[in-house]
């Protein structure tokens, strides 16, 4: 497994994992400083642990979309470098204000995934795309999102049943990755089980 700088794999309260150093977040357990990453509560910790070769390296600028109350994104402002954190709904958005207080290098933004010429004027271009929202077109959303990424990588947690709950897993996957092709090279995928069901990693570049 390739880890960040600043990514580093340790004991803390008993349990080997990932950890980040910075302040905690969704009460996991921290020790010297660094904190546990729980993969099952982040996509992304989920592909690291899978070991997805992921490319990240530390200190990239970062576009996070679906950031939520800031379980990942924490970690990832931890060894990343600027951090634009991308939120739709107001209520996780204050809990992600919150989170940024400690965290000079994220910026969060309240605005819809889906319509990323409402934040462009704020966006410089980024060397990785995080993607994880919980919504029909996920595909279109990291196509429209691409502006973003003149190269570098997108990293995608595809979630089976938030694009159809009537279809397979495996038949979603596929039609979300036909269509993540039209602007896309997809270099790696991978189930995100047993951290989450019906959910698939993918590591793509700009095509």
């Amino acid at each position: 497994m390739t880890l960040p700088d600043g990514v580093e794999r340790r004991s803390i309260a008993g349990e080997t994992g990932l950890a980040t150093r910075g302040q905690p977040v969704y009460g996991e357990p921290t020790e010297d400083g660094w904190r546990r990453w729980n993969p099952n509560r982040s996509k992304l910790g989920a592909m690291l642990e899978t070991g997805m070769q992921t490319g990240l390296s530390g200190g990239e600028t970062v576009l996070y979309l679906g950031a939520a109350s800031g379980t990942t994104v924490s970690h990832v402002a931890d060894f990343a470098g600027p951090t634009y954190a991308v939120e739709f709904a107001p209520r996780p958005m204050r809990d992600l204000l919150t989170v940024a207080t400690d965290r000079s290098r994220l910026f969060p933004l309240l605005n819809d995934a889906r319509e990323p010429t409402a934040y462009a004027h704020v966006v410089e271009p980024v060397d990785v795309i995080v993607q994880d929202v919980a919504t029909r077109g996920q595909a279109r959303v990291a196509l429209e999102n691409r502006r973003f990424l003149d190269d570098g990588r997108l990293l995608l947690a595809i979630k089976a049943r938030s694009e159809d709950v009537t279809r397979q897993p495996e038949n979603v996957f596929d039609d979300v990755l036909e269509e993540l092709r039209e602007g896309y090279e997809v270099l790696e995928t991978a189930s995100l089980e047993p951290y989450h069901d019906d959910h698939l990693g993918v590591v793509a570049r700009p095509d």
